[in-house]
């Protein structure tokens, strides 16, 4: 029996059914693919700018949302504007021996790696951070030991925070804005997983916008959410004045560009112990984490 004609929409429809499964392959396997230690800079900085990173290393729950809801919502819509077409060139695919072979291997690949995402999700435990490494800061880093400037900032909720609310606390101080795709996610991670490290200190995680034109007290909520500051964990705002004069009794070297507002800045870590700057760092989590245990 000879199978039915395929029609051009029917064609479109499947092609895009197809690209979509690809497609989310794809992300699926950036995301939870396992890699080693050593792996390139630009993987992990691109798997936490897309999918945001939890302490087992897998997505947080925003990069999950992103994972599931988004692929099942261009699936829907794609049954909603070309549901005739697609369902048409689907049955007349499984008319064909080729076709029929098709669907079946990308149904095992799906199974496969439904099985596989099982395993990843099951097995992931939290890296602890190696504070005895060698490649960590020699004994003889510098030590700053000098006052710490005044905060007097808007946290997330809509509170004043003054340094001197945090005395007798070994307090992290970092700084970045909301629509930094690069940095900001990457030393606000380092910067809340040396804290985890360390926990025996109490420390707490104070971030700093650098955009407080972007970055208003209204938004600051949702920029505290976005990179996991709750509890005794702070993002700081206010008006811009304001703001920009505390950045500048921090020491903090930036450039703003007026045309898109993107701030460029270095990735810095002010480690406070009871209102005095201990070290600054632009290290990675277990240098911030050696740093601090040496107070």
């Amino acid at each position: 029996m000879t199978a039915p004609p395929w029609t051009r929409p029917e064609k479109w429809a499947v092609g895009a059914l197809v690209a979509l499964t690809a497609v989310t392959l794809s992300w699926w396997a950036l995301a939870l693919w396992p890699v080693p230690t050593d792996a390139p800079f630009w993987l992990a900085r691109t798997r936490q700018v897309c999918f945001g990173t939890a302490e087992s290393g897998l997505p947080d729950a925003g990069g999950w949302l992103l994972l599931v809801g988004q692929p099942i919502g261009m699936a829907v819509a794609m049954f909603v504007i070309w549901g005739d077409a697609l369902r048409g060139g689907l049955w007349a695919l499984g008319r064909t021996m080729v076709g029929k072979a098709a669907m079946g291997a990308m149904l095992l690949v799906l199974f496969l790696g439904t099985i596989g995402v099982g395993i990843r999700v099951a097995g992931a435990k939290p890296e602890p951070i190696v504070l005895d490494d060698p490649g960590l800061p020699p004994s003889t880093y510098p030590r700053l030991d000098r006052p710490a400037p005044e905060l007097g900032l808007v946290d997330q909720r809509g509170d004043l925070l003054a340094l001197d609310a945090l005395a007798g606390r070994v307090v992290l101080v970092t700084f970045g804005f909301g629509h930094c795709e690069t940095v900001c996610p990457v030393v606000v991670h380092n910067t809340l997983e040396a804290a985890a490290a360390v926990s025996e200190l109490n420390p707490v995680v104070v971030v700093v916008t650098l955009d407080p034109w972007r970055d208003t007290p209204a938004r600051l909520p949702y920029l505290a959410e976005q990179w996991g500051l709750d509890g005794e964990a702070y993002m700081l705002g206010g008006e811009v004045t304001r703001v920009e004069a505390v950045l500048d009794a921090w020491g903090v070297a930036r450039e703003r560009d007026a045309r898109t507002g993107d701030v460029t800045h270095p990735a810095l870590v002010y480690i406070v112990d009871d209102g005095r700057i201990a070290y600054a760092t632009t290290g990675d989590a277990r240098t911030v984490a050696a740093l601090a245990l040496r107070l």
